[in-house]
């Protein structure tokens, strides 16, 4: 993650929004943070799994503990969102945002039970502590501070599902905010950035494609139509936006990687030497800087094939063709350094600098769909996100507690 030119800096006491809350020193994090951060990962919310367990644990929690929520629920997936109120529900607040799903364990070799949190070292292992549900449960486990502060402006969690395949859950949740009133004056996005506020993203569309050509024996190759040979020059057509966004794409050097990108993923197709390919297979996506035109950059490659590589295919056998299916899709965030979310974040968080990354989250949604001003901030390094052996450094948990209590004195002030 590349840091702006200002680089790290205090933030004067005398220019925060609210009274600096009083300072104890722990050597660990709160032991009620620790506790959540355990309960939540025992819960395997991989994506393709129910998080109800986890809700309704969480549910249970804000019950007894006289918290307002509302539950947002997919029947037909067995999953659910969650928006919360601590404090006054009719004036504007701040959102804290994260997701209850993981990606898979599946493949990689841990040295710990990847469901149960292990620590060593100051680090602490299991999947989903960095991404994301360390943040979760420093949010869960501040209730009791926020709580004992008269809140004059509410706090919101909004707990989602299926970010990791394409920030589904969060879509009907945000939906569900905007038709019940809720007007946040910020969000927070608790994705992983080492505590340093992002002001920007990119956006991505990804798509499944299907070729179907005409098999048979490779003798007769020339009046057949080859699946792979087709799924071939597309994967080709992507390899050259890929390389013009490198050479000539608009750039914004705080992104890592300063300009829009395009890729593919996996190119499956053929069953033998001798035998014309009847069925290709093809996963590729854009990633684009939020000021490029993402369905513009994919629509080049999806003209290709329905202008270029189809009328070939058709006129040997009327029933080839190429299908896309959207993967996933979101938009990026674009968040001015100046605008007052990021300046409020950067009080929160201690430190004047921000940053872009070129990995998405839910924080362009809350723009796009609600008009809530947005910034990404949370414990822990993307580096060790999605990774055997994933974790989440304890001083990055002091860290965020310190940032949700300065949110608890803004919202108290």
């Amino acid at each position: 993650m590349r840091q702006s030119c200002a680089g790290v800096a205090s933030v004067a006491h005398e220019n925060l929004p609210f009274r600096e809350p009083s300072r104890s020193f722990r050597a660990m994090p709160n032991p009620q943070t620790l506790d959540w951060l355990a309960r939540l990962i025992s819960f395997d919310t991989t994506s393709r799994n129910s998080n109800l367990p986890l809700i309704e644990a969480v549910e249970e929690f804000l019950t007894a503990e006289g918290i307002f929520f509302e539950r947002v629920e997919n029947t037909e997936e067995k999953k659910a969102s969650l928006i919360t109120t601590l404090g006054p529900r009719d004036v504007p607040g701040i959102v804290l945002s994260g997701h209850t799903d993981t990606v898979p364990v599946d493949g990689q070799e841990w040295t710990s039970d990847p469901f149960t949190v292990t620590e060593r070292d100051g680090k602490l292992y299991g999947r989903g502590t960095c991404d994301m549900k360390g943040f979760l449960a420093v949010c869960l486990g501040m209730v009791a501070e926020m709580k004992a502060q008269p809140l004059k402006k509410p706090i919101h969690f909004a707990i989602s599902y299926d970010e990791e395949v394409g920030c589904v859950g969060v879509r009907p949740l945000i939906e569900h905010m905007v038709a019940n009133g809720y007007k946040p004056e910020a969000c927070i996005v608790g994705e992983p950035t080492s505590m340093q506020v992002v002001v920007g993203h990119k956006g991505k569309k990804s798509y499944a494609t299907v070729i179907t050509g005409a098999g048979g024996h490779s003798s007769r190759a020339p009046e057949l139509v080859n699946a792979v040979e087709a799924g071939g020059r597309l994967v080709a057509k992507v390899a050259d936006l890929s390389d013009r966004l490198a050479a000539e794409g608009r750039r914004d050097d705080l992104y890592d990687i300063p300009h829009s990108t395009a890729h593919v993923g996996t190119f499956h197709g053929g069953t033998a030497l001798n035998i014309v390919p009847e069925l290709a297979t093809i996963d590729w996506e854009v990633r684009a800087l939020p000021e490029d035109d993402v369905e513009a950059l994919t629509g080049e490659i999806i003209a290709y094939a329905t202008d270029t590589l189809e009328p070939g295919m058709k006129a040997k056998a009327p029933h080839t063709g190429i299908e896309f299916k959207l993967k996933s899709a979101f938009p990026g965030l674009s968040t001015s350094p100046d605008a007052p979310v990021a300046v409020l974040a950067k009080h929160f968080a201690g430190r004047n600098d921000h940053a872009k990354v070129a990995y998405g989250t839910e924080a362009g949604l809350f723009v796009e769909m609600a008009g809530i001003p947005t910034v990404v901030c949370g414990p822990g390094s993307i580096v060790q996100a999605h990774q055997p052996d994933e974790y989440l450094e304890k001083n990055q948990l002091d860290a965020c507690e310190a940032f949700i209590r300065r949110v608890i004195a803004y919202c108290a002030a």
